[in-house]
């Protein structure tokens, strides 16, 4: 483990960007292409949103924390709220699948694509965890 940070914040649309920012300005210690703290930012942001608009139905009361960590030339990030959880994880990640018709469905879909590997837990009542990995390729 090289660094690491551990970030917790109330439940509000405009805190995605102090995420985005945090998790890109740590993970820019591993010397990623422009490319590839732009997947990052990207993936945080449909995480923390996540948490925001369907865990906590955006009520500013909840709260959302982010933690990343940097293994060699990867980097850990994990995306948790208290919210109300997912019912059923699989179809959750299921593209254009949404619990709220207002939305398009396609969070972990955005997510799985910059990312090298997501995993959800979650269940009702209990809240939700996204785990997301992205290894670099090594610099010299």
């Amino acid at each position: 483990m090289l660094n690491r940070f551990r970030l917790e914040f109330p439940s509000r649309a405009e805190n995605v960007s102090l995420a985005r920012v945090t998790v890109a300005a740590l993970a820019s210690q591993l010397d990623p292409t422009i490319e590839e703290l732009d997947d990052i930012k990207g993936a945080v942001s449909e995480a923390v949103t996540n948490g925001i608009i369907h865990g906590f139905g955006a009520s500013p009361e909840g709260t959302i924390v982010v933690e990343a960590v940097l293994y060699g030339d990867a980097i850990e990030i994990y995306v948790e709220d208290g919210g109300k959880g997912i019912k059923d994880v699989p179809k959750a990640m299921e593209p254009e699948f949404s619990s709220d018709p207002e939305r398009l469905g396609l969070g972990f879909s955005f997510m799985q694509s910059f990312m090298d590997s997501v995993q959800v837990d979650s269940a009702p009542g209990r809240g939700t965890r996204v785990i997301m990995r992205k290894q670099f390729a090594p610099r010299h």
